[in-house]
């Protein structure tokens, strides 16, 4: 199982809920931390939600208050990502927030396989019996 330290920045430019994370077929995250700084002039909220991609569902997560300047960590805890899974935010101020996303993806050896299998199985029904293995 292969394990894989990323993280990313975000810059909300506008009132839309934003895409900031995907997570990737095959993976799970584990989400450690999200960190935010209000760089806008004045004081205004921040809410996250989490897109369920096996219910089709978004909920909404977190909803923080920063005043100009301030910085948080808004994930209030360490959260699971599943394949497809995606993290969103939102503001009601557009240039007003940015930060960071620490995530931890472990290689799903399950999905991997069932991938794997799935395109041999499509390779034998492309050309038959003349595929050979060395």
């Amino acid at each position: 199982m292969a394990n894989i330290y990323k993280n990313t920045q975000f810059n909300l430019t506008t009132t839309a809920k934003t895409d900031i994370y995907t997570c990737p077929t095959g993976r799970t995250a584990l989400v450690k931390n999200v960190h935010a700084v209000n760089y806008g002039g004045s004081t205004s909220y921040l809410e996250a939600f989490l897109y369920d991609s096996s219910a089709s569902t978004e909920y909404q997560i977190d909803h923080h208050s920063l005043s100009s300047k301030g910085s948080q960590d808004i994930s209030d805890g360490l959260f699971v990502l599943e394949s497809g899974d995606i993290y969103r935010l939102q503001a009601p101020t557009a240039n007003a927030f940015s930060g960071t996303m620490s995530i931890l993806e472990i290689f799903d050896e399950k999905s991997a396989w069932l991938n794997w299998y799935l395109y041999l199985k499509k390779i034998l029904v492309l050309y038959g019996n003349n595929v050979k293995v060395w």
